[in-house]
This record gives C-alpha cells, sequence and structure tokens, in this order.
C-alpha cells in the first residue's frame, strides 16, 4: 500500500472493529454525574503544509416506532473472546457457499446531451487517497491532475473516508472538491454518512465525555482510535470538514439502487421514508447530545443483515419502505462475507482476492466495500451490474 503525500507512515491498526466498544475492550470511566460537562471542542487548527499527491503519476422528523432488532444485525463482541487482545480482529471469518460474487460489468448507458450521465458508486476508502485517485482515473472519472473528467456522470460514495488508512483528511477534500467540478461540468459528486464519520464527529466533538454504551460507559475517543482514528487526520481535521460530514445524507435512492452504507436493517427505526431517515440523523447531529449520537454510531456499525437465511427478507423490508430494486452498501468487506480473509497486511502475498462487488441474499444485495485496508481493493464500478 502506498502512504499519503507528505504523511509520515502511518502505523496501520491490526483491528478491524466497527462496531461499539464492548465491556472488555473498556478503559474504566468514572461514571458520569449530573454536573459533568462534555469538554469544550478544541478550536480549529489550520492544515498542516503537505505536498500534493502526485496524481500525474496514476495511472490512467418523526422515527418509526423502535423495531425488534432482526436477528440478521449483528453487534459482535458483547462477550469476551477467549485470548481478546484490543488489537485482534473480532470480526468472525464467514465461510458463505450460498451467494454469489460477480465481476463488475456495467450495462452500456449512452450519455445523452440533455439525460443524465451513468451512475457510480465507491466503496470504503479509509484513508486510502493514492488508491481512491488510481481507481477514480481507470474508470475515466478524473484526469491525470485528479480533476474531474466525467461530464455529466454520477458518483455517489458510500462512506468511511478516514480511519485505519494514512490520509483520510485527503480523501474528504478531493471529494469535496470534485463534488464541486462535477456540479459545474453537469453531473455530480455526491456523499453517504458512514459509520467512521459519525465516529470522527463524535471524538472531535465530545472527546472522552463518557457515554452510555449499553454495556457500562464509553468515549468516542477511545473508539475511535480502537477503529483505526488517526492522529494525522485528527490535526488537520478543520470545521469545513465537520460541517460537510454533518450534512451527509444516510439513504438515497438512484435508478432503483437504494444505497447506504451499513448492511443493516437499523435505518427502519429512524423514519419510514428515505427523507425522514436523513431529516432524523441530520437532527440528532445537530442537537449535539453524546448519548443521542453515541447510540446512531451503535446502531449504524450493525452488520451482516443481508447474509444468511432471513437476509434477503431483510433486504424486501428495506426496499418495500424505501423503494428499489437492489440495495448497494459498503461496510463489511467482502473478504469476511466471501471468507476469504488474508492478513490485514498482506503478508506473503496472501491479500483477499476481490474482483468486483458480491451480489448475495438472492440477487438483492450489493457489497461494494472491497478490504482496501486488509489488502484488498478499492471499488469504484458502474451501475446496474450484469450477473
Amino acid at each position: 500500500m502506498t502512504q499519503g503525500a507528505g504523511q509520515e507512515p502511518v502505523v496501520r491498526t491490526a483491528t478491524l472493529r466497527d462496531f461499539r466498544v464492548p465491556p472488555y475492550a473498556q478503559t474504566p470511566v468514572p461514571p458520569q454525574t449530573a454536573g459533568a460537562v462534555p469538554h469544550p471542542p478544541l478550536p480549529p487548527r489550520a492544515p498542516e503544509p503537505h505536498a500534493p499527491t502526485p496524481y500525474a503519476s496514476v495511472p490512467p422528523p418523526a422515527a418509526a416506532p423502535p423495531q425488534l432488532p432482526h436477528p440478521g444485525n449483528v453487534a459482535v463482541g458483547d462477550e469476551p473472546p477467549e485470548g481478546y487482545t484490543p488489537t485482534e480482529r473480532d470480526l468472525p471469518v464467514i465461510n458463505r457457499g450460498d451467494t454469489v460474487q460477480v465481476q463488475a460489468v456495467p450495462e452500456p448507458r449512452p450519455v445523452t446531451g440533455e439525460g443524465l450521465g451513468p451512475l457510480f458508486v465507491v466503496g470504503d476508502v479509509h484513508g486510502y487517497l493514492d488508491e481512491l485517485v488510481a481507481a477514480l482515473a481507470e474508470q475515466g472519472l478524473i484526469d491525470a491532475d485528479a480533476n474531474w473528467a466525467a461530464g455529466k456522470a454520477r458518483l455517489w460514495f458510500l462512506g468511511d473516508f478516514t480511519d485505519r488508512g494514512p490520509d483520510g483528511i485527503g480523501v474528504i477534500d478531493l471529494v469535496m472538491r470534485l463534488s464541486a467540478e462535477a456540479a459545474a461540468a453537469g453531473g455530480y459528486c455526491k456523499a453517504l454518512m458512514g459509520n467512521h464519520e459519525l465516529l470522527l464527529i463524535g471524538a472531535k466533538r465530545f472527546s472522552d465525555t463518557p457515554v452510555n454504551s449499553g454495556a457500562g460507559t464509553a468515549t468516542f475517543q477511545a473508539a475511535w482510535l480502537l477503529n483505526g482514528g488517526q492522529k494525522s487526520d485528527m490535526d488537520r481535521l478543520q470545521d469545513v470538514h465537520l460541517q460537510w460530514m454533518s450534512r451527509l445524507d444516510a439513504v438515497v435512492e438512484e435508478d432503483g439502487h437504494l444505497l447506504m452504507h451499513s448492511d443493516t436493517t437499523a435505518y427502519l427505526d429512524y423514519g419510514s421514508t428515505i427523507e425522514d431517515v436523513n431529516d432524523t440523523v441530520h437532527a440528532i447531529l445537530t442537537r449535539n447530545d453524546a448519548d443521542e449520537c453515541w447510540d446512531l454510531f451503535r446502531k449504524l456499525t450493525k452488520r451482516f443483515a443481508f447474509r444468511d437465511e432471513g437476509g434477503a427478507e431483510a433486504v424486501r423490508e428495506l426496499m418495500t419502505t424505501y423503494g428499489g430494486q437492489r440495495v448497494v452498501h459498503g461496510h463489511s468487506p467482502i473478504p469476511y462475507l466471501l471468507g476469504e480473509v488474508g492478513t490485514e497486511d498482506g503478508e506473503n502475498g496472501s491479500g483477499p482476492v476481490v474482483n468486483g462487488p458480491h451480489v448475495y441474499a438472492d440477487g438483492l444485495a450489493i457489497a461494494m466495500d472491497g478490504g482496501v485496508t486488509m489488502a484488498g481493493k478499492l471499488l469504484v464500478v458502474q451501475l446496474p451490474l450484469h450477473d
């Protein structure tokens, strides 16, 4: 893996934890008292000077009533595994033989002078700026200088821009710039809220303020560090980044594709329409309540709702409520869904083989997290797919 330009070599965290901090991983925190006051936010820092990435070298408001948890919504880690240490992986290896992985071959979609351009989606980036630039260039979405080159094309990022990788803020800066350039060209570049956006927002806003995790006390700061938070990202995080992340939508529908970050039905807890869900999420972030933000983060870290028996029904429930003919999500790495789990650092060349998105749940769900954090692949694909 390449390092972000101008950044010191990042120490990759050996954890792939993507859920709330369980009791056995928590640092003891004094109980919150009635008079406890959250730490004041740090003043915004000016970005540290860093050299630009050599892009030219890259190859071309009412929530629905709470529902009982769906059996597929797994929040792993309530019980400590034997021999647990905070740096061990806690996601299970899932060997599935009843799902189908397909090569990402888009249907031909000509771009007309008046109509919408082709639709592309991007899986979890997690700070791997160079890999993102290479993947976007390969699809012809940007040029050799990383400028928007796709005219009226539509590009959706599925969330999780930061943590684990070397340059999360660089990724956000690139996406923000491409959004402006795409709009000027008649297309658009947009992004969804991932659980790591919620985690970074919470770590900045609430730091070590205790929150009720449902299994004792925890803090956003501890959870952010446990989930691969990078000091270089926090040092360069500015108000403009926080405002941009806070305004991201959680769910959208495009061309019959229901786009969301997490493979969970927890979105149903926040509204019976797409607009309701997005309004509710925005309202929670605006209220700036640590416990409420933690609960949102916890729910959107649930995963695996669409696998195994009942997975297709869970997808249908979401589409019946919000529309669409297929759910497209990130969050759960394809290598875990396929049981092809190498080492996170790709030791001995044994990194997982990811050739494209993973189609499963009776063909109703498309997983887009190619596992770039474990030497997999950062996926940028055109929709719809050929099966």
